[in-house]
């Protein structure tokens, strides 16, 4: 079976996931999770992509993220994986791939569900059991959009800062979302544009990327003739 084509679409967020080969761990230690980070700011920086919330969880990756380039989420984690890999079977005396197979992404529609995209992605480790509150997990954005802590990864959406008037207001106010747990609804939608690939947004959205692209942003739908899409400069959506 072929590989469904990525959404190629400059200065639109992506949400982005990528698992650890069968489910197994892809951080043992400490310092696995830093050299990750090195790593994905280095690979981010080269190939011009915004990133506004991460959480690395145990055996898999969530990103949010806004590409500059046709094929900078693609660059920046070919350039991550080609040295993250090479660290761990180094450190670990182990050889083959640890990912499961490459990574999936959902185009997001950020007036409607980038904040939501946000908190799904900050609320995995409450969500797992691993933590009470998204405060007490080292490995994710929420410290640096709800607290304050410095992390050199993060560059703030223009609708996250939209938020409030100042920094301490953003976070305060960023920080109240999570008083409300995501619904099932949510969740679902969520969910459901990552794992099929597709676009997470409301429907005049869709039909908006739909007639740009000429493919499909439903499940269920009949695929359109695929054309080129042309590149440009970044203008964050």
């Amino acid at each position: 079976m072929s590989r469904k084509p990525r959404f190629i679409l400059p200065g639109i967020p992506q949400h982005v996931i990528q698992r650890g080969h069968n489910r197994e761990p892809c951080f043992y230690a400490e310092e696995d999770y830093l050299r990750y980070r090195y790593y994905l700011q280095e690979a981010a920086e080269k190939n011009e992509v915004s990133i506004h919330a991460y959480v690395l969880m145990t055996n898999h990756v969530h990103l949010l993220v806004t590409p500059c380039q046709p094929h900078s989420i693609s660059h920046m984690m070919q350039d991550l994986g080609r040295k993250f890999v090479r660290y761990m079977n180094y450190t670990y005396q182990r050889t083959g791939s640890l990912w499961e197979g490459r990574f999936k992404a959902s185009l997001v529609d950020s007036e409607a569900y980038l904040l939501t995209c946000m908190r799904y992605i900050e609320m995995n480790p409450v969500r797992a059991g691993m933590v009470a509150h998204p405060a007490d997990y080292r490995w994710s954005s929420y410290g640096a959009n709800a607290v304050g802590q410095s992390d050199e990864l993060i560059r703030s959406h223009p609708v996250y800062q939209s938020l409030a008037a100042t920094v301490a207001q953003r976070r305060h106010a960023y920080g109240d979302l999570f008083r409300m747990l995501l619904d099932a609804e949510a969740l679902d939608a969520v969910r459901e544009a990552l794992n099929q690939e597709l676009v997470l947004g409301r429907e005049n959205f869709k039909d908006k990327i739909e007639t740009m692209i000429k493919r499909q942003t439903r499940p269920g739908q009949s695929g359109r003739p695929r054309v080129k899409e042309p590149g440009g400069t970044c203008h964050i959506v």
